[in-house]
């Protein structure tokens, strides 16, 4: 199957800068690369941050969209997939957006932490679009040697596997960061992507109850839908409202378990409030730099005996575990509408200034991009 010779793409050129259309030749393949048509990528709340120059070292201008799934169009030799089939042309797979950790350094082999590798690099955040088509808001996504890539199952579709996109695998690490136990009482806050998968994942994991905290109404009426216990209504500037009616929900004592997802640095001291005493409080949600927030070390960590771990991105197992949990709970979700239901709409790639618009004002819940 031949690819054409030329492909358009959506660039971001610059911090606080409408995104182009460019085009783009389609390259020659390395022995190991593949070539894929991209039938979804997605716009992520750290794609708004991009556009906004929140994230360190990026080298703009660059092609967002950091998770995506596609049509294998070429392969050049005999690459495999994670689970060691060969890569097919003509099959559906997905794709770990971090490609390249060295597997050398001490991050990668003592701390066993390779997202803290210094040469790491992400599809749609650290490659230069100058560098080639190396990010999902592209009718193309060429797939260096190397790549880890899973093809996806017959029973999931790939609007199933884009909906869980990179929300899912980090709200994996979230709640295994959070060690929910059977019965606890956790609260996530925020109900995007992340927040409704982490809120999701916390009752198929036998939560006792779970609450959400959200500012949109369209959120919270998804949170609702996906089957949370009560979904609260975020105060208005200055007001405790939300705080008071989680402490009222679990006798003054606040929940067991908190997962924060707003990326808004006053949630965190919220979230410390509503956390009991000895609880586990999981921050997920500051990606990137959203600024500082004063927190009382004494009344609010030492004498709470609260126990405060962040998550930033996931590794391939996390990617892996996805595909899975989709494939057994994907269809269940949501009153049978399926992990899919939180897709708001899909976006062409001439309208993805309006669907980074539409994120950041939290008009919709999860938007997708559809090059073609």
């Amino acid at each position: 199957m031949s690819a054409p010779h030329t492909c358009s793409a959506a660039v971001m050129v610059g911090a606080d800068r409408p995104v182009e259309i460019r085009h783009f030749s389609t390259p020659e393949l390395e022995p190991g690369g593949v070539l894929l048509e991209t039938l979804f990528s997605e716009v992520c709340g750290t794609d708004v941050h991009l556009s906004h120059g929140r994230l360190a070292g990026v080298p703009y201008p660059i092609i967002p969209g950091h998770v995506s799934v596609g049509r294998v169009l070429a392969v050049n030799g005999a690459p495999r997939d994670v689970d060691g089939r060969p890569v097919r042309v003509g099959a559906t797979v997905t794709f770990l957006d971090v490609a390249e950790t060295c597997h050398a350094c001490w991050f990668c082999l003592v701390a066993k932490t390779p997202n803290r590798c210094p040469k790491r690099r992400v599809y749609g955040v650290t490659y230069s679009a100058e560098e080639g088509l190396y990010g999902g808001w592209s009718q193309r996504i060429y797939l260096k040697p190397g790549v880890s890539i899973l093809e996806l199952p017959a029973t999931l579709t790939p609007e199933r596997v884009i909906a869980g996109g990179c929300a899912l695998p980090t709200a994996i690490h979230a709640v295994d960061t959070a060690r929910i136990q059977l019965g606890d009482r956790v609260l996530v806050q925020g109900a995007g992507p992340v927040g409704l998968s982490a809120a999701t994942l916390a009752l198929l994991s036998g939560a006792g109850a779970v609450y959400v905290v959200e500012r949109h109404e369209v959120r919270l009426a998804m949170a609702r839908e996906f089957g949370v216990d009560e979904a609260i209504a975020l105060g208005a500037a200055g007001s405790s409202s939300h705080v008071d009616r989680v402490l009222e929900l679990t006798e003054g004592r606040g929940v067991d378990v908190t997962i924060e997802a707003t990326g808004v640095p006053g949630a965190v001291k919220d979230g410390i409030h509503m956390t009991r005493d000895g609880g586990r409080y999981v921050i997920v949600g500051h990606y990137t730099d959203h600024g500082e927030v004063g927190i009382n070390p004494h009344t609010e960590i030492n004498r709470k005996h609260l126990e405060i771990r962040g998550v930033w991105g996931v590794d391939f197992s996390h990617f892996h575990r996805m595909l899975r949990i989709l494939d057994r709970h994907g269809a269940k979700v949501a009153g049978g509408r399926g992990w899919e239901h939180m897709i708001s709409r899909a976006y062409g790639l001439h309208e993805v200034n309006q669907a980074l618009s539409d994120v950041e004002t939290g008009r919709i819940v999860k938007g997708l991009v559809q090059p073609r």
